[in-house]
């Protein structure tokens, strides 16, 4: 029962936290969007759409347990992509407090993956239609 519960917890943290980078995404677009324009990346609204949508997605499928094993690891891509992205080595000079953000990436894609591995346990709806 223990296990259940700390992997219940686990999913809470996971959806709170793509929820809460949605939700300060959808807060201010143009923010977010100008964010991801300095970073050199074309079409940075549209970006901006997707990658709130991708996060409530995320949130989603960790909250409600379904397709989860494939959020987790669509989730630990998204993670890295972004640690590298938007903290990688080319930002360390400018600041060194990036080299801690990137680093801590690598943290929750540890969390990411395991928890592809593990599974939801119990409380996740079936996908009964894929079996």
């Amino acid at each position: 029962m223990a296990r259940a519960i700390a992997i219940f917890a686990a999913r809470i943290i996971f959806s709170f936290i793509f929820f809460m980078a949605a939700g300060f995404k959808f807060a201010d677009i143009g923010a977010t969007s100008g964010y991801i324009a300095a970073a050199g990346f074309p079409m940075p609204t549209f970006l901006t759409w997707i990658a709130a949508f991708f996060e409530i997605a995320l949130a989603l499928a960790f909250i409600s347990g379904a397709f989860f094993r494939e959020a987790s690891l669509l989730a630990g891509i998204y993670v890295i992509f972004l640690a590298f992205a938007f903290h990688g080595p080319s930002h360390w000079q400018q600041n060194q407090a990036e080299f801690g953000f990137f680093v801590d990436h690598f943290t929750f894609l540890a969390g990411l993956l395991f928890a592809a591995v593990h599974g939801p346990e119990k409380w996740a709806f079936k996908q009964t239609l894929l079996r």
